[in-house]
């Protein structure tokens, strides 16, 4: 890993704890049926993903659920609490190793996120630490459901380098995911996977990233 400027951060199980067995559970308990298979860490169907890229509504993510589980009954509170499930919060420190990098590079956020989850995570930030939102952490931070695009298509890195004028070979990318990572290879970005039970904090230090 060499002359890193730029660094592009995943949101989830990398500054954000998630859990997907929880959601897993909670959409089971609703009466969701094989839920691994239509809602994955590495892979989801097409209502996940039309969500993730602000194509359908809140709303009508909700009767997308209904018509998955069979139940027209779920109210509105029983999906998101679901959905919400597998959010968890931000490891102690995490949001000061944020600053120490935006210190020293051009640091950025790129989430694949949804209108539910986004809006969850923005009443926690307030709520546990007086934020209206990550902007402080980052030169600019993207969300999948504001952008009509997600990880792993090409069209969303693409679009942050070219923006930022972001050169590839000096740009780490950090995520959880092998398919996000694959992509981010074959555009000539430096990469690093996240994997249990290392965190960020402890693999920036490893890298020399921060002290």
């Amino acid at each position: 890993m060499q002359n890193i400027e730029n660094i592009i951060f995943d949101y989830g199980n990398v500054i954000f704890n998630i859990d997907f067995a929880r959601a897993h559970r909670a959409f089971t308990e609703l009466g969701v049926n094989d839920v691994e298979k239509i809602f994955a860490h590495t892979a989801q169907s097409e209502l996940f993903d039309a969500f993730d890229m602000g194509k359908v509504s809140a709303a009508e993510f909700r009767d997308g659920i209904r018509k998955l589980s069979g139940k027209s009954d779920l109210t509105d509170e029983q999906i998101d609490q679901a959905w919400n499930a597998l959010l968890i919060g931000v490891p102690q420190g995490n949001h000061e190793l944020l600053l120490q990098v935006k210190d020293r590079y051009r640091a950025f956020l790129l989430s694949n996120n949804n209108e539910i989850h986004y809006q969850w995570i923005m009443q926690y930030l307030k709520n546990e630490y007086g934020l209206e939102d990550n902007s402080i952490f980052f030169e600019q931070d993207y969300y999948s459901h504001l952008m009509g695009m997600r990880k792993p298509n090409r069209d969303i890195f693409e679009y942050v380098l070219e923006r930022h004028n972001l050169k590839p070979e000096s740009t780490l990318f950090i995520d959880d995911s092998p398919q996000h990572i694959a992509t981010a290879q074959t555009l000539g970005l430096q990469t690093e996977l996240m994997k249990a039970p290392d965190t960020i904090q402890a693999l920036l230090k490893r890298k020399g990233i921060v002290r």
